[in-house]
């Protein structure tokens, strides 16, 4: 891809009910400083700053100014509070704060008082829109399908989406497909638990093409997100939402950055398997009200579009040089990864 440069390389480690992906390489310090030297940036904006390796590295070599993307939420713990003061040398680096959601502004604030700019992230909604070509395969008018996008996680709850399957299949009829797409190694263990005689009506996809996704939405007719906690927005809803799709989610602080219960999309208490297979029944019994809340799910995306989006990115960017230098320079963008 032209304009990136890739240093070191990734694993995954499990962290806060999830997979984190962290950067290491032998050499990924001298990499990135070479890197830092040679593009001599006007701004440099790291994500999850005080994420060990690259994005730490990144804040404590740079010279620029910086600008730091908090996405965690979560609960402070003793582990967390000892990493906090660890981490204060990289915090006082950073000349702006963005976190994207109040969830993530006030999880970091806990730790690091200070000013932070609420910005959300951005989806493409031009890409995921109404108007994409679903796979035909999986279309079928005698049913409902109903998507789940993410990775195979504790946090992202598909244990208990899974675990409501019985119940859904039953009181639809048979009418109720899902569609799972996503993969990790907890995968297998996940087919496991689908009792024999639900296996029909769930579908394991797996890892599928970045250029693939808008389509699955497309092909989906109920969202389903049911994470237990921990997450600080809902990218998975906003793009299920820009494609008109009908989405279920728990009612946790993060999501409600996206949703507006009964109004754009459905709610239900996190962790309740009962609650999520009340939800997602009524849904596949009333296509109307799947019709009425993915048109205002549409609607809602709009906040969320990359233009507005990157202008107020920018606009900090241009404050951070013109504070600088005393005048706002044109911005050359060049990334890392």
């Amino acid at each position: 891809m032209a304009g990136v440069e890739r240093i070191g390389y990734n694993v995954m480690i499990p962290f806060n009910g999830a997979f984190v992906d962290l950067a290491i390489g032998l050499r990924l310090r001298s990499q990135l400083r070479r890197l830092l030297r040679q593009y001599d940036f006007d701004v440099l904006h790291t994500h999850a700053p005080l994420v060990p390796t690259l994005p730490m590295y990144a804040v404590l070599e740079a010279t620029c100014p910086q600008v730091g993307t908090f996405h965690t939420t979560g609960n402070p713990n003793r582990f967390l509070n000892w990493l906090a003061r660890m981490q204060r040398p990289v915090m006082g680096r950073l000349d702006a704060k963005i976190a994207v959601s109040v969830t993530a502004r006030e999880y970091a604030s806990q730790m690091f008082p200070g000013s932070y700019e609420v910005i959300p992230n951005g989806v493409d909604i031009a890409r995921f829109h109404p108007d994409v070509q679903p796979f035909e395969q999986w279309r079928d008018p005698e049913k409902v399908n109903l998507l789940f996008v993410g990775r195979l996680d504790p946090r992202k709850g598909v244990h208990l989406l899974l675990a409501a399957m019985p119940e859904i299949v039953q009181k639809t009829h048979g009418r109720a497909r899902l569609l799972v797409v996503g993969d990790s190694y907890l995968r297998a263990r996940f087919e496991a638990s689908v009792p024999a005689w639900v296996r029909p009506h769930v579908h394991f996809l797996g890892h599928v093409p970045s250029a693939e996704l808008p389509r699955w939405y497309a092909t989906g007719d109920i969202f389903i997100s049911p994470a237990c906690g921990q997450e600080s927005f809902g990218i998975v809803l906003v793009e299920a939402m820009a494609s008109a799709r009908a989405v279920v989610a728990s009612d946790i602080p993060g999501y409600r950055t996206v949703v507006d219960p009964d109004v754009n999309g459905v709610v239900f208490e996190p962790n309740s398997v009962p609650a999520l297979a009340r939800a997602v029944v009524r849904l596949v019994d009333d296509p109307e009200r799947r019709l009425l809340l993915g048109s205002r799910g549409r609607v809602r995306a709009q906040a969320f579009a990359w233009p507005s989006v990157a202008e107020r990115i920018e606009r900090i960017y241009q404050d951070l040089l013109a504070g600088r230098t005393g005048r706002v320079r044109g911005l050359r963008r060049v990334s890392a990864a």
